[in-house]
């Protein structure tokens, strides 16, 4: 039982009034002042035990499965009474203060043998998974002297995950791409596609290789072969979820900007008729979503991400392409999405190309600091080791000279692994954030309009 402000109040008031009576008191007034606070006590304490058990009131959480994040939702209260008395009913439910609930604390007054809601929205600011449990059910007396508190368990499973911000742009590509295929800019045109479509009479347009000199000398005419791009192929998604996706780039980790083109790269490809997989790894496999052409790949893809949070360690390269080469043995785009750092694919990466890119069509992803391109543009001034002013790190910035170097470092670097993995066959898209989904998807369609698969 717990004293309600009420019951606080009450026994200043008798304080008070006691304490400026004017007439005499039986035992003076801190023996009257006693004798009412007992009396006081014992009024609560019969209030509270008659006040409905809180064991005895049901309640029921309600909420949706899946929550995007960055958008709202609504979570639900339903508390049924099932005493034969009205009751007041407090219930303070123990949310993660990441799903940001604009109320955890709500009061229902509900008739006997009757039920009431209450709700509250959820604007979640995390991704990941988010077990509901425990909750608190209070009940008060009749009086309102006393409260009867009860911890309950409600079990539920609340999922955020990440948002789709590249969601119109991909809806946009997809578009294009179908409009490619109908021959509003025919890819075809330009001998794109593996898969033999039809035949038809030659244009100024068409290549020399792809006439049919069976078919033209039954016809009398120059005939061409028309293909379109296969339907079957298949695309898998590397997602690095070690380390180096923990660093942040536009104020949120690597792995985030990762992610949305994994999931972009995923609903392109779904809707264009191809079949896309995706493996996450660190230190070890974390998940894997196996090849397939199904209209909720993207839910399935998502699925398999939203409660990633970055390893801090080195990822196992050498352990995560054995299992995809054991597993993925048809010729496929592959995609990996990780940090062009040198100390990472010098030692682990790099010794492992070999192995993906003599079966497979590798593409290598990654997103680049847009802060340490403008570090590396800074005019440092050699002989006084200053930065020029109105330039990043300002004049009089004592570590503007070793940022500007550091970062200047760092492009020479990346652009280094580039040109080493260009010469190994491999693709490269290095983009700043906000484009490497769009650049990633480009590449995909490309690839697919040329038929390199």
């Amino acid at each position: 039982m717990i004293p309600t402000r009420r019951l606080a109040l009450v026994a200043a008031v008798v304080a008070v009034a006691l304490w400026f009576y004017p007439g005499p008191l039986v035992g003076g007034t801190w023996g009257t002042l006693a004798i009412a606070n007992v009396a006081l006590l014992f009024v609560a304490l019969v209030d509270g035990r008659i006040a409905v058990p809180p064991g005895t009131i049901r309640v029921v959480r309600r909420h949706p499965p899946v929550v995007v994040m960055g958008h709202s939702a609504t979570i639900a209260w339903h508390v049924a009474n099932p005493s034969g008395r009205a009751v007041n009913v407090d219930i303070a439910d123990e949310l993660q203060p990441s799903l940001r609930a604009a109320v955890m604390r709500t009061r229902l007054s509900i008739p006997a043998r009757a039920s009431g809601v209450a709700t509250s929205a959820l604007s979640p600011t995390r991704r990941g998974r988010f077990v509901l449990s425990g909750l608190v059910v209070r009940t008060t007396g009749p009086l309102g002297l006393m409260h009867r508190q009860a911890r309950r368990v409600v079990p539920g499973v609340l999922r955020v995950h990440p948002p789709f911000k590249s969601k119109a742009e991909a809806e946009l590509k997809i578009r294009h791409a179908r409009m490619l295929e109908v021959g509003l800019r025919s890819a075809r045109g330009a001998g794109g596609g593996t898969e033999f479509e039809s035949l038809r009479e030659y244009g100024p347009d068409d290549e020399f290789r792809r006439i049919d000199w069976a078919a033209s000398a039954r016809s009398g005419r120059t005939i061409v072969r028309t293909y379109r791009p296969e339907q079957n192929q298949t695309v898998i998604v590397m997602l690095d979820n070690g380390r180096l996706g923990a660093a942040r780039v536009d104020d949120v980790p690597r792995l985030e900007h990762h992610m949305d083109a994994a999931i972009m790269l995923t609903a392109v490809a779904s809707r264009l008729g191809d079949k896309v997989g995706l493996v996450t790894f660190d230190q070890q496999v974390r998940s894997v979503l196996a090849p397939a052409r199904r209209t909720d790949q993207v839910m399935a893809a998502t699925e398999a991400m939203y409660d990633l949070e970055p390893v801090l360690a080195e990822s196992d390269y050498r352990g995560a392409v054995e299992f995809v080469l054991a597993r993925i043995r048809r010729r496929s785009l592959l995609l990996l999405l990780t940090d062009l750092q040198p100390e990472v694919w010098d030692q682990s990466l790099f010794p492992v190309m070999p192995m993906l890119v003599r079966r497979h069509l590798v593409v290598v992803g990654s997103v680049r600091d847009p802060m340490v391109a403008s570090w590396a543009t800074s005019v440092v001034q050699p002989a006084r080791g200053l930065v020029a002013a109105g330039s990043v790190g300002g004049s009089g910035d004592e570590d503007g000279p070793y940022r500007s170097v550091a970062a200047i470092r760092d492009i020479e670097d990346r652009a280094r692994i580039e040109r080493r993995l260009r010469s190994m066959g491999v693709t490269v898209v290095d983009a700043v954030p906000g484009r490497l989904a769009g650049a990633l998807t480009d590449t995909y369609l490309h690839v697919k309009s040329t038929g390199r698969l």
